[in-house]
């Protein structure tokens, strides 16, 4: 069993799993179909390969908050200056404006872990995130890393998933605090449920429960800060 470690350290991040039409929240911690779909775009896997999608859903996911990044919303208009116009979905031009609300964490860190029995995978993964195919990004388009999402040392092949993110290096800026909250995908049904496990391709957009447990672990104040 290994474990592969990724950075998610960026400006701007949102991690949606109830979005609808022009209303788009954010997770205070990166979903995991973002995170697959994050992969996917490293590897070069097309929205509609589901083939090579899927193996991705079967690793176990965790997040340690290394730092949180506070909530913000972005007010966003289209069409709403007179006398401009719209396209509708359905083709037809509107002079109605519409407004989007869109969340996001501002300043976020995250270290993520995913964990898997094929080795291969992970590897292949891991090799990708240097040289991703296609540009990756934190839950939008727009969102990019500040800070790059592979990890030199982030295949833990001997590792599980606890233990390679409580011993990773503290990945952001400052001092490390004496405790760090974890995130751990459950496999018991315990814990909340989100709605963020990847049932389908990316063009069908299908997802089903996960469940997820949060909890404060101590974090040593002896690891160093990892260098980019």
């Amino acid at each position: 069993m290994g474990t592969l470690l990724l950075r998610l350290e960026g400006p701007m991040q949102s991690w949606g799993t109830t979005s609808r039409f022009d209303q788009r929240d954010t997770g205070k911690e990166p979903s995991k179909s973002g995170v697959i779909g994050l992969l996917a775009a490293a590897l070069g896997y097309d929205r509609e390969d589901w083939k090579n999608v899927e193996p991705l859903t079967q690793l176990i996911m965790g997040v340690r908050h290394d730092r949180p990044g506070i909530l913000k919303r972005d007010y966003q208009t289209a069409g709403c200056a007179a006398p401009k116009e719209i396209i509708r979905a359905n083709g037809t031009l509107s002079d109605e404006g519409v407004v989007s609300e869109r969340f996001y964490l501002s300043d976020a860190c995250f270290l993520v872990g995913l964990e898997g029995s094929d080795s291969g995978l992970l590897e292949r993964a891991h090799d990708a995130l240097r040289n991703p195919e296609w540009p990756l990004a934190l839950g939008r388009k727009s969102y990019v890393p500040s800070e790059p999402v592979w990890l030199p040392d982030g295949l833990r092949k001997d590792e599980n998933l606890k233990e390679a993110l409580m011993k990773y290096p503290w990945i952001t800026r400052g001092n490390a605090p004496h405790q760090l909250l974890f995130s751990f995908e459950s496999t018991d049904f315990s814990g909340r449920m989100v709605m963020d496990q990847p049932l389908s391709n990316f063009i069908e957009r299908r997802f089903g429960a996960r469940f997820v447990v949060s909890e404060w672990l101590p974090f040593s104040q002896e690891v160093a800060h990892v260098t980019s």
